[in-house]
């Protein structure tokens, strides 16, 4: 009974302040459809709570955890609190389990010099990944998504590429940030973000991206559901469950269902196939320097997909998204884009291409950004670090988090 009562109060609460509107227009259009019309509605005029797809998954999974006898129910309330509302991790995540966050907080913690230079290392490339990479992309991406009707295939194509970077940088620069201030509080958070970029499938892949979010849904409902212990059949139809409430999860809009459902498209013939864990435990070109021509064409070829779908994601309709797809087919020509604020184009390629180069150099640790024994080579790095900053910091960009939105 009290698992019904938290799980109905946590979805409720998030059904009704982001997902209202979207329940009542769609129900609108559909009596459009039918040929009625709606004279008058009754929507909602507020503020999205901030983070509130995070800390509602967090604390449903409190109440699961106990249910399931995972952990003992605290009978300290503060504690119970910073839990659900810890701040490194409150408004984007990611989304803990209680029995490894709340035990910490129980837990009684000393200062270790060793943990929080290690954190301090995280918010510095955390910091690099937002500040150079994802903001200086996003009015690319921004002028692209927006005057798609006017650009030809090849400026379509490199936008949604870019995309596929900004959300990246925007999203796994913030999780770092998250989890190294935890660190300098003695708190150790999960990993959101496994070097996702270099995954051989799409099974990878999300082995890979947002692990908090992929993970919670794996153990909460895929697995209740009866995983891939049951037949083929069930077990499809558990894996577009998944994929169609992850991308619910992720916005009041009929873009993201769909990007969900592609997403569901590209695993499951990789989960027939019995791909879907063959790289659970390892990273590409383990024991070497450089990927086998074999891994290359499995990274660019997962990347391709990844993105494209992402059409649907950056999309703000689903007009919008296949209008972007259709003039991509329509008009397959090549011209040289012009950067909006005027700046050069070639230095963002020169500055992606060592940006992967570099995070195919760490892929072993995502912990670890400046793993480094030469204290030469590691301060050099914060140098460089700190000066493209300062470099690529501009006024006139937006600074906002992709995921505050969710």
């Amino acid at each position: 009974m009290w698992l019904w009562v938290s799980v109905v109060f946590n979805i409720g609460l998030l059904g009704f302040f982001k997902y209202y509107n979207f329940f009542v227009n769609s129900w609108v259009d559909f009596i459009f459809i039918l040929g009625y019309e709606l004279t008058s509605t009754w929507t909602l005029q507020i503020i999205l709570p901030v983070g509130i797809s995070f800390y509602t998954f967090q604390t449903m999974s409190y109440s699961l955890d106990i249910y399931y006898k995972r952990l003992t129910p605290t009978k300290d309330f503060i504690s119970f609190a910073t839990f659900v509302s810890f701040f490194p991790q409150l408004v984007a995540g990611p989304i803990e389990r209680a029995s490894n966050l709340l035990s910490q907080i129980t837990t009684k913690r000393t200062f270790n010099y060793t943990q929080c230079t290690e954190g301090l290392k995280l918010i510095l490339w955390g910091l690099f990944k937002k500040v150079v990479i994802a903001d200086s992309i996003a009015p690319i991406v921004d002028d692209i998504f927006a005057n798609y009707s006017q650009y030809p295939a090849s400026t379509l194509i490199l936008g949604v590429s870019l995309f596929s970077f900004q959300v990246y940088g925007d999203f796994s620069g913030y999780s770092d940030i998250a989890i190294g201030t935890a660190k300098l509080f003695g708190i150790e958070l999960m990993s959101n973000f496994k070097f996702p970029t270099f995954s051989r499938n799409v099974a990878e892949y999300w082995q890979r991206w947002h692990v908090s979010l992929s993970t919670w849904f794996r153990h909460y409902v895929y697995i209740p559901l009866g995983g891939s212990r049951v037949s083929k059949l069930k077990s499809v139809r558990n894996i577009i469950i998944i994929f169609l409430v992850s991308g619910f999860w992720h916005g009041a809009n009929w873009t993201f269902i769909i990007w969900g459902a592609i997403h569901a498209a590209l695993y499951i013939p990789v989960f027939l196939m019995g791909r879907n864990r063959i790289y659970m435990n390892n990273v590409v070109a383990e024991n070497t320097w450089l990927p086998s021509i074999k891994e290359v064409f499995q990274i660019l070829f997962t990347f391709i997909l990844v993105t494209f779908s992402r059409v649907f994601f950056r999309s703000e309709s689903i007009t919008d998204a296949f209008g972007f797809l259709q003039q991509i087919c329509s008009n397959f020509t090549y011209e040289n884009y012009e950067h909006p604020l005027g700046y050069r184009m070639i230095d963002y390629f020169i500055l992606l291409g060592i940006f992967v180069l570099y995070e195919f150099s760490i892929r072993r640790d995502e912990r670890a950004p400046f793993k480094f024994k030469s204290r030469f080579v590691r301060f050099a790095l914060y140098t460089l670090v700190i000066l493209g900053m300062v470099l690529f910091f501009d006024d006139n960009i937006d600074r906002s988090f992709i995921y505050f939105q969710f």
